[in-house]
C-alpha cells in the first residue's frame, strides 16, 4: 500500500510549498519529542512518589496553564510580524521545560513543570497555526491540513515508542534531554532562516 503523502507524482507532500515543509519538519520534532513521555507518565508520575490522582493533577494544571495562555497569545500573535519568532520562543519554553523534567522530585516541582510547558505550548501554537494558514496553498489547502494531520500521528506514533526505549534502555533523563534536545534544535533551525521565508 503506498502511502499517499510520499510520492511527487500523485502531489505528494513533497509538492508542497518550502514554507510549508519546513513548518511540517519542524512541528512533527517537537510532536515528537511530546509524544515520548505521554504514554509513560503515570509511571514517572510514580516514580517521583506521586499516585494516579497526582498524575490527574499534573495533567489539568498543564492543560488550564495552556488554556488561559492560548487565549492571550492569540490575541498578540495577529499583531506581530515574525510570528516565527514568537514560535522560537515557544519551541525554546517547551525545550527548557523539558529538560527541567530532570530535576522534578516532588509533586509541586513537576507541577511548576507542567505549567511551563503548558506556557510554551500556547506561545507555540497559534503562531505555527498562523504561519501555516499563511502559507497554505488555497487550491489544496485541505490536503496540506490533511498532511499535518498525518504527520501529527505518524510522530506521536514515534515518539511513544522510542520514549519507551529510552526509558528502559537509559533511564528518565535521557529520554528528557532528547525531548528538550529536539526542541531547542527546531527553535535553533527556524532562527537560523532568513527572516521573509516564513
Amino acid at each position: 500500500m503506498k502511502v499517499p503523502f510520499i510520492s511527487k507524482k500523485q502531489g505528494g507532500i513533497l509538492s508542497f510549498n518550502k514554507q510549508i515543509k519546513i513548518l511540517l519538519m519542524t512541528n512533527g520534532t517537537i510532536l515528537a519529542a511530546t509524544a515520548m513521555l505521554g504514554p509513560i507518565y503515570a509511571r514517572f508520575v510514580e516514580k517521583i512518589g506521586g499516585s494516579i490522582l497526582d498524575t490527574s493533577y499534573a495533567f489539568c494544571t498543564y492543560a488550564f496553564a495552556a488554556a488561559i495562555t492560548t487565549l492571550i497569545s492569540g490575541r498578540y500573535v495577529d499583531r506581530l510580524k515574525e510570528n516565527e519568532l514568537v514560535l522560537v520562543c515557544g519551541y525554546i519554553v517547551m525545550g527548557l521545560s523539558f529538560f527541567g523534567y530532570m530535576f522534578v522530585d516532588s509533586i509541586w516541582s513537576l507541577l511548576l513543570v507542567q505549567v511551563l510547558i503548558g506556557f510554551g505550548e500556547a506561545i507555540y501554537a497559534p503562531a505555527f497555526d498562523a504561519l501555516y494558514s499563511k502559507h497554505l496553498d488555497g487550491r489544496q489547502a485541505g490536503r496540506e491540513w490533511g498532511a499535518w494531520e498525518s504527520i501529527y500521528y505518524f510522530m506521536v506514533s514515534f515518539g511513544a515508542i522510542t520514549g519507551g526505549f529510552l526509558v528502559v534502555t537509559f533511564g528518565f533523563n535521557a529520554m528528557f534531554i532528547i525531548m528538550g534536545s529536539l526542541c531547542l534544535v527546531s527553535a535553533v533551525y527556524i532562527l537560523r532562516l532568513p527572516r521573509k521565508m516564513l
